[in-house]
């Protein structure tokens, strides 16, 4: 399984996240490799999580390469800094495609940003 498929599994596990109760909308990451296609499908509604592949309409379409996504997924490379740099584009809510990217590990070998009142007695 690559990278990017472990991180859009653990998402779909996840289910939900508190970070997200606020929004609502789709992204579907069109994720190229030489001539083949990948597409996954995050529907967020306030808070809760489905992803999908699939190529369905969405708020957001973020297109980026294969290794990049590859290197994301695993916390190599700033999700922000890259769209600066043109190496992904985004089409639709650039505002979602932000925030999107806290989803992403900041870090090699972190597993997903965690929200530190999740789990803590309040």
């Amino acid at each position: 399984m690559s990278e990017t498929s472990a991180f859009f599994e653990r998402l779909t596990v996840a289910g939900q996240d508190p970070r997200f109760s606020k929004v609502c909308g789709s992204v579907r990451f069109d994720i190229r490799d030489d001539g083949n296609l990948e597409q996954w499908l995050l529907e967020i509604d306030h808070g809760r999580m489905r992803v999908t592949r699939s190529g369905a309409p969405a708020t957001t379409v973020i297109k980026v390469s294969a290794p990049l996504a590859e290197a994301m997924a695993r916390g190599e490379v700033n999700g922000l800094a890259a769209i600066t740099r043109g190496e992904i584009m985004v089409d639709g809510d650039l505002a979602l495609a932000l925030r999107i990217g806290r989803l992403f590990p900041r870090e090699p070998g972190q597993l997903q940003r965690e929200d530190p009142t999740v789990g803590r007695d309040r």
